[in-house]
């Protein structure tokens, strides 16, 4: 019996790892783990968890009318497949890379622990088009900048790397296995969570139109695919496919998370450092009450806050304004960028790793491709640009425009000049 190991790719159709599973002929057992050494470091009312066990069980209802169930656990994966191993007779393992450092970590772990019991781990691309080494230079280096690589990416696809992999024709070889309860979020120590989270199906006319509306937040000019490549509930390959043929603004957007997906395997000591290494210079004021406020969307700028309140109540903020809330805490606020990023990252139902840690870089100017210190957003003059009618701010900072409302914490001029000094004196 093989097993498949449901993580970053909850969908039965178009998913790498379980077509080759499948395909094998034997007996293939789904599996899905709750992972206790992530799930220990999240608020109990985590939307995604809530997010996560909807679709586990929306999968294991598609799996029982074709005969099989879905097995979930709740633990440490390592000491799950220990017990896995010797619960069933398993001759191999199926699942699709993942490319954090923790993962990898962990799979390096497991797959060492399966070896010693004769059971081959097997892993497949799936999340990204191109990964690891399929995008280099001439000189056989990753890139660095993201317009040669987007050129080199966009010279290199061929068909075959948006072609769907054919899972549906192998489903009678899922293993016929008794119904085992899928662990409910309270027996996890969650809750679940109010918020909405968008439909898995990505909206064309959006797409075709998407670099005439991507840019305002008060309209619904942006697919909200992020949820759902996150979490694979749709494929790269899908949303690729479509946007190769309607919009090449959107295509881009697609490349920007395979460019960070490499740079996060390249250089993984990003996670916690500037990729810039003198930008690990710079002094950052870190006031804990400018911090509070930022959170809270209390700065006092009415784009700023808009965008932080719909963060805190949906967990989703325009891509736009995520541009001016993250260059407005490291410059406006000075305050480091990995303050930001965990917030992000605690926030944020489309989190991921390398996305998050190349936009929050990006703003600060210390990533690999990024914005020139010296490039500091006006907030005023953003909103006059992306919100002119203040339908995204009255909608989300009802208070704007009386006596309720704060005055802004910082004054834009003279912060922009003390950023400018301070950026100066570390990078000298």
């Amino acid at each position: 019996m093989i097993a498949f190991w449901f993580r970053r790719d909850l969908r039965l159709e178009d998913n790498a790892a379980l077509y080759h599973a499948l395909k094998t002929g034997e007996n293939v057992l789904p599996i899905f783990i709750f992972d206790k050494v992530i799930l220990d470091e999240l608020p109990r009312k985590d939307a995604r968890v809530s997010f996560i066990h909807a679709t586990l069980c929306d999968l294991s209802a598609k799996l029982a009318k074709i005969g099989s169930t879905l097995q979930v656990f709740y633990g440490n994966p390592v000491e799950i497949w220990q017990e896995m191993a010797e619960k069933f007779a398993l001759s191999a393992v199926y699942t699709n890379h993942d490319y954090e450092p923790y993962a990898q970590k962990r799979d390096t772990e497991i797959a060492t622990f399966l070896g010693e019991k004769n059971i081959s781990f097997h892993t497949f691309k799936d999340q990204v088009i191109f990964e690891k080494e399929e995008i280099l230079s001439n000189e056989g280096k990753p890139y660095t900048v993201f317009t040669p690589y987007s050129r080199k990416w966009k010279a290199t696809l061929k068909e075959f790397y948006l072609k769907s992999y054919p899972t549906e024709k192998y489903f009678s070889h899922f293993h016929k296995a008794i119904t085992k309860p899928i662990p409910t979020l309270l027996e996890m120590g969650f809750e679940e969570t109010s918020i909405d989270f968008p439909a898995v199906i990505p909206d064309k006319n959006i797409i075709s139109t998407y670099e005439k509306t991507r840019d305002f937040p008060a309209q619904k000019g942006t697919t909200r695919m992020g949820l759902h490549l996150r979490f694979g509930t749709i494929s790269i390959r899908k949303l690729a496919k479509i946007a190769l043929s309607q919009n090449e603004t959107y295509l881009n957007e697609l490349i920007w998370r395979d460019f960070y997906a490499q740079i996060l395997w390249h250089f993984p000591y990003v996670v916690s450092r500037s990729f810039k290494k003198d930008y690990d210079n710079i002094q950052w004021e870190n006031n804990e009450a400018y911090f509070e406020k930022w959170c809270a969307g209390k700065t006092g700028y009415p784009l700023v806050d808009a965008g932080m309140r719909e963060l805190n109540a949906t967990g989703y903020m325009h891509n736009r304004v995520r541009m001016l809330v993250a260059s407005f805490l490291c410059k406006h606020l000075l305050i480091d960028w990995r303050r930001g990023e965990a917030y992000f990252a605690e926030k944020l139902l489309d989190f991921d790793l390398a996305s998050n840690n190349g936009g929050w870089q990006w703003a600060a100017g210390s990533g690999c491709d990024a914005a020139p210190y010296f490039r500091i957003f006006s907030p005023e003059a953003q909103l006059e640009k992306f919100d002119k009618q203040m339908e995204y701010v009255r909608k989300w900072v009802p208070e704007y425009g009386t006596p309720a409302y704060p005055r802004p914490i910082v004054e834009h001029k003279w912060a922009r000049e003390r950023c400018l000094e301070v950026y100066k004196k570390a990078l000298s």
